[in-house]
């Protein structure tokens, strides 16, 4: 269940994060305005308060792991909101990153 959990806030993280990210991007990039970036700016912050309740107390594995969700994340989350079509380096490169996260993460210790 332990597992199951912190792979659920791995995924909420990554939309905050993401989310959060590609809403600074619209509002600055693409004109879209202070709103856009104010709410990302909240998303963000909303990241690192999913990131504290993972159940794995040390903060450098959590991050180090998350990077690897972020990778794959960003990738997903491209395609869904801006139509990016990832090539096959891309999804080798983001199943590395997982492979990854699988590692350090829960690997045995």
């Amino acid at each position: 269940m332990t597992v199951l959990k912190s792979i659920m806030l791995f995924g909420v993280a990554a939309v905050f994060e993401i989310g959060g990210a590609w809403l600074v991007w619209q509002g600055i990039r693409e004109h879209r305005g202070w709103i856009w970036v104010g709410s990302g700016v909240i998303a963000l912050g909303l990241y690192g308060f999913v990131a504290t309740l993972q159940p794995d107390a040390n903060f450098g594995r959590i991050l180090a792991a998350y990077g690897g969700v972020f990778v794959a994340g960003s990738l997903v989350w491209a395609m869904v909101a801006d139509g990016f079509r990832p090539d096959r380096w891309d999804i080798v490169g983001a199943t590395v990153c997982l492979v990854g996260v699988g590692v350090i993460m829960y690997g045995p210790r």
